[in-house]
């Protein structure tokens, strides 16, 4: 007994030894297998708002294939992946990384809108067969069968949620409060842990070959899991390359164009020192109404729907080859048919008019039935101030006839199908005072690229404009027979290919603006009162995660919470200053950042109230 005593003594002082010796190590592999991602109550109920796009649509629009690959494997290992949970009893089981309950908490909202329906959760689409790391079809080695793909679509960025005490509601169109790069990581370590943790690749193994798989069967998998752990390192090899120059992105943001950037000028051409760091992350943008602007993107850099849609397929992964001429240079798994749809479901079948507004996906409304119901007599004084301070730039309702001044050729224009197209202006950072580094770092980034894609330009965004263009004519030219002029131009959406690169950022109507924190283009505000108030009194640090919305102040509820991502307004992107509303404001000197006079608290209320409305 004694001996056993001392045997255990020394088995503790050991590990206690082995801890303080390597204490640094074990820090660092802990935060590298380690995710921190919220855990949030589970709601009652789940509504969406009639945001006038009938719910069969939208079930298929949430799960349309745009040929994207985002996660680097097949559906069928998605299904099959456990949890990046460490079990500290070897051979014990853990969930499913699939599990619906588990990626809600990267903020992946679960698709119940038709009861009874199973699907995966909004923006995850199942796809064709797709290719394994070495450019071959993705097989599985015991049956040979093609595997399938899995991807994000623009419906996990671009669809929002919120909760109100036990209701949660989904806004259609809106910004999502997703953390992509946590699922991401979560994703390569339980891949990790799948090849070298006791008893995980047995069981994956199961899942993916069946109980009588062979051994060899069983290696070629251990193979397939090695090289797809291999693209995971690379990757994260070039983030730490760049890691100086990123922000983190946390909830609710991402740096979509320099991912995009990154994924086609660098992973995709096979090029690392096109990689760039993530430096300027933006808040989701809502969408709906998108299709009749004729510029996109925060700074109001893309005309073209087509390019705007088959960049960001191309930014989640889709297939496409750059360096092999003899596959044919170009050659992508983009779904432009798919895409298409896409667009023409948000956009509608008629034109905006006085009588109906906006065709196609709606602005949300007030559900008064599940927030505290508006008060009209004060949003009738808003509605005055709104027309002071925020109608010059953000223009009268969408609901009224004023907006829909056709004769006004600041305000409209027209496609080349002769549709009407909202102007949106774009307004200098000089004047505006918003955070540059989102328009600035667009402008300042070069790609090097080889002469054989017949490629003009270095600039980052005029290149990514010609790659995404040759793209899709791919796609037009293998069709038998090829896509004609007249519809190739059509399926563009009426408009031109043609970018800018400007120190501004655009302005948009405000309906449906109460659904949508946080504020500025880059999430540093957390709700409408902030934005409104003194700005030196918005909150220097924040946290984003929670989904709780605040009714009285517009946001989500931003005080700590465990998991959530600490914002820090400090940082160069993250700043939260501009679009401020001063003492020292003078109509006849202009301040940068200063666009109208201090509000009282009063007037801030009924602002919001009428805000409500929109």
């Amino acid at each position: 007994m004694r001996g056993k005593r001392i045997a255990t003594i020394v088995i503790v002082l050991a590990i206690v030894g082995g801890y303080a010796a390597f204490k640094d190590d074990i820090a660092k592999l802990w935060q590298d297998l380690h995710v921190k991602i919220v855990e949030h109550p589970t709601p009652k109920k789940t509504v969406w708002l009639d945001q006038g796009i009938a719910k069969d649509k939208l079930s298929w629009f949430y799960h349309a294939d745009q040929g994207t690959r985002t996660f680097g494997f097949p559906y069928e290992w998605f299904m099959a992946l456990e949890q990046p949970t460490i079990s500290w009893l070897p051979f014990t089981k853990v969930g499913l990384f699939s599990d619906t309950a588990y990626l809600d908490r990267y903020g992946f909202i679960a698709d119940t809108i038709i009861p009874g329906k199973e699907a995966l959760p909004i923006g995850f689409a199942k796809g064709t067969p797709m290719l394994d790391p070495t450019g071959a079809v993705w097989r599985n080695p015991r049956t040979k069968k093609e595997m399938i793909g899995v991807g994000l679509t623009c419906a996990a960025c671009h669809t929002g949620s919120f909760t109100y005490k036990d209701t949660a509601v989904v806004i259609d169109g809106g910004p999502a409060l997703t953390n992509l790069l946590a699922m991401k990581q979560g994703m390569g370590i339980s891949l990790l842990l799948t090849r070298y943790w006791p008893g995980r690749f047995d069981r994956f193994a199961e899942r993916i070959l069946g109980p009588d798989a062979t051994l060899d069967d069983r290696e070629t998998l251990k193979n397939q899991l090695e090289q797809t752990l291999n693209q995971y390192k690379q990757v994260k090899n070039l983030e730490e390359r760049v890691a100086a120059q990123s922000i983190v992105e946390g909830y609710g943001r991402l740096d979509a164009l320099n991912r995009i950037g990154n994924q086609v000028f660098s992973i995709d051409l096979k090029k690392p020192e096109n990689y760039a760091g993530s430096s300027s992350p933006v808040h989701y943008p809502r969408i709906w109404n998108t299709p009749w602007f004729d510029w996109v993107q925060y700074n109001g850099s893309i005309m073209q729907p087509m390019v705007r849609n088959a960049g960001e397929s191309l930014g989640v992964s889709a297939e496409l080859n750059l360096t092999e001429p003899s596959k044919g240079l170009y050659k992508s798994s983009v779904d432009v048919d798919a895409l298409f749809k896409m667009e023409q479901m948000i956009k509608g079948d008629t034109q905006p008019n006085a009588k109906d507004g906006f065709p196609g996906l709606r602005s949300p409304k007030w559900p008064a039935d599940i927030l505290p119901p508006i008060d009209q007599k004060l949003a009738d004084k808003g509605a005055e101030l709104y027309k002071t301070h925020c109608q010059e730039c953000h223009r009268p309702p969408v609901t009224s006839e004023a907006f829909y001044d056709f004769n006004n050729k600041d305000w409209w224009t027209k496609n080349e199908a002769g549709e009407p197209i909202l102007k949106v202006e774009n307004v200098p950072i000089s004047h505006i005072g918003t955070d540059p580094a989102q328009a600035a770092d667009m402008i300042n980034r070069t790609v090097s690229v080889p002469a054989n894609l017949g490629i003009k330009s270095s600039s980052f965004a005029f290149a990514l404009g010609e790659v995404v263009e040759k793209t899709v004519n791919h796609v037009f030219d293998q069709k038998k027979p090829p896509v004609g002029p007249a519809e190739r131009k059509r399926i563009d959406g009426y408009m031109p290919n043609e970018l800018r690169g400007e120190l501004a950022y655009k302005v948009r109507p405000l309906n449906g603006v109460w659904a949508t924190p946080p504020y500025l283009h880059n999430g540093s505000v957390p709700t409408v009162e902030a934005l409104l108030g003194p700005p030196e009194d918005r909150p220097k640090k924040f946290y984003l995660g929670n989904r709780e919305y605040d009714p009285v102040n517009l946001g989500y509820k931003f005080d700590k919470i465990d998991n959530g991502f600490e914002f820090d307004t400090s940082i160069r992107g993250n700043s939260n200053r501009g679009h401020e509303f001063r003492q020292d404001y003078n109509k006849d000197k202009e301040i940068k950042g200063v666009i109208g006079p201090a509000l009282s608290a009063d007037d801030r209320k009924a602002l919001i109230e009428y805000l409500k409305t929109l």
